[in-house]
């Protein structure tokens, strides 16, 4: 929590989104130590009130992460947080999802990369944010 956060402490993040569910207890504290919002990007159904979609494959199949509607304003500046990220495709989508608000993604950080999926190509294909990751597996 401590290294992600001060990697991005001079970024001026406004929120952190976190995907469910492990995103979540990452994506939190990190948010807690930038003093920003967090944001919770959810499985289908999950959410209360007007969402944003976006869908997105993954090794196994396909899935899709919502966004509350009023969750991120354009003026936000974004970090995304999460456990692992493999293949990218669901920091692709967040990625997506944040454009999609208008909003400003600085960066992803992550505890661990399996770098040998290359990850970091997928995700430069929608964004060229910094993505910073603790644990890098080649």
């Amino acid at each position: 929590i401590d290294a992600i956060a001060e990697h991005f402490k001079d970024a001026g993040v406004t929120k952190v989104v976190g995907a469910e569910a492990r995103g979540f207890m990452i994506g939190a504290p990190v948010a807690y130590r930038l003093h920003a919002g967090f944001v919770p990007a959810r499985k289908p159904g999950k959410l209360p009130r007007e969402v944003r979609s976006e869908s997105y494959d993954l090794e196994y199949g396909s899935d899709e992460l919502q966004i509350h509607a009023d969750a991120i304003e354009p003026d936000d500046v974004v970090l995304i947080v999460d456990d692992l990220v493999a293949t990218g495709g669901t920091a692709e989508a967040q990625a997506k999802l944040i454009k999609q608000f208008g909003a400003s993604l600085v960066g992803m950080g992550f505890l661990m990369e399996l770098a040998f999926l290359n990850p970091r190509q997928a995700i430069a294909k929608v964004t060229d944010a910094d993505v910073f990751s603790l644990v890098q597996v080649r």
